[in-house]
């Protein structure tokens, strides 16, 4: 049986590269097993977290070895701190003394942190070193495992510098969610939700039934967001896999959320997902006063928000936030800005978001000030 044809498997169609993202509960067990083939020498190196490795890293070992496969890991610090120039530096450096090879392979296991760096330490190495995308998280399962995006952050934004550098397989072994603690899932559901604002709106009413399921660990439930997320992003970049047209809609909610992670300090105040959520309510709440999308739709993803638990505003990030226009400069960093002008993806109703061009500044201002004293944009 192909690797495509077992079921949970969602194919990424690429011009010159594609691969498999296995999606189910054990795929650590048999992660050897999915390696193996991909080999040219029977040995990968791993880059993880403390956390992980504590969890993880002795049942991946262990699944190397059952195929005959030698592994040596860096363990780095936890944290969005870690997608940094110094523990590039680290990470490339180790890689280099393990004498990895161009046709090594090196194996993500981690979060969406540990994934973007790994996969930024590979594309550079060598000129470009294989590596397997292995997510624990569910934010790294549904997006940063998959499309190729790669990179860390800098003092001046996020993901500013990095690379497009496909996985040659992903392993989205279910089960690490089981550990992880609320805020944790509510932030990954966060790009669950956008997947489903930006193209399907009747993924969208499947979570607004289903999506407390999701996080309270129905398997089933789980699974089926996960598969219907990836599938959709696999859907996405096999049409534009460098983002030069239909893959920017993937950025929906992400000028806002950037920035205001920017403003954040990549604290543990605001995590990406969270970020995303508020950024898609600040989208449909500028399209809504824009006139460009229904009321309606805007109160919908609100009421689901709030049935979540999820913030939905800017005056629920913990601490003091800047003022709106502070948070429209920290938006010109941008990767989507030309010619020094943001642009947005903004929803056109529930399921159908297009790229908007330049923005009114005082709605925009508008939106985000109202954000920030009340949560509600009427």
């Amino acid at each position: 049986m192909s690797r495509s044809s077992i079921p949970g498997t969602i194919r990424v169609h690429l011009a010159t590269h594609s691969y498999d993202v296995l999606v189910g509960s054990g795929l650590i067990d048999q992660a050897g097993r999915e390696i193996a083939p991909l080999l040219a020498r029977p040995r990968v190196a791993i880059v993880t977290d403390e956390t992980v490795a504590a969890i993880g890293l002795q049942r991946l070992t262990v699944a190397l070895q059952d195929e005959g496969i030698a592994s040596s890991a860096l363990v780095l610090p936890p944290g969005e701190a870690t997608k940094s120039w110094r523990h590039l530096i680290e990470a490339t450096e180790w890689l280099l003394d393990r004498q990895v090879e161009r046709n090594d392979l090196i194996i993500a296991f981690g979060g969406g942190v540990i994934g973007d760096l790994t996969g930024f330490a590979a594309s550079i190495l060598r000129r470009g070193v294989r590596f397997v995308q292995i997510p624990t998280t569910l934010l790294a399962q549904v997006d940063s495992s998959v499309g190729g995006k790669t990179g860390i952050n800098t003092n001046q934004g996020k993901n500013l510098v990095g690379s497009f550098h496909q996985p040659e397989l992903v392993l989205a072994d279910t089960a690490f969610l089981d550990s992880l603690p609320r805020r944790d899932l509510l932030s990954g559901y966060g790009e669950i939700l956008k997947c489903a604002l930006l193209g399907d709106a009747s993924f969208f009413g499947w979570l607004e039934v289903n999506g407390p399921a999701v996080i309270a660990g129905d398997p089933a439930a789980r699974v089926h967001a996960i598969r219907r997320a990836v599938g959709m992003k696999a859907e996405i970049v096999g049409r534009d896999e460098t983002e030069a047209g239909d893959r920017a809609l993937l950025n929906l909610g992400h000028t806002f959320s950037h920035a205001l992670e920017k403003a954040t300090r990549y604290s543990d105040r605001l995590r990406h997902g969270e970020g995303v959520a508020i950024g898609c309510m600040l989208a449909f709440e500028l399209a809504s006063t824009l006139g460009d999308c229904p009321h309606e739709d805007m109160h919908r993803l609100r009421r689901h928000l709030r049935r979540m638990g999820m913030k939905a505003s800017i005056s629920e990030i913990p601490g003091t936030m800047p003022p709106a226009e502070a948070i429209i400069d920290l938006m010109q960093q941008d990767k989507k800005a030309m010619g020094g002008t943001l642009r947005f993806i903004l929803p056109r109703r529930l399921g159908d978001c297009a790229m908007a061009g330049s923005v009114p500044h005082e709605a925009l201002l508008g939106v985000l000030a109202r954000s920030a004293a009340s949560g509600t944009v009427r």
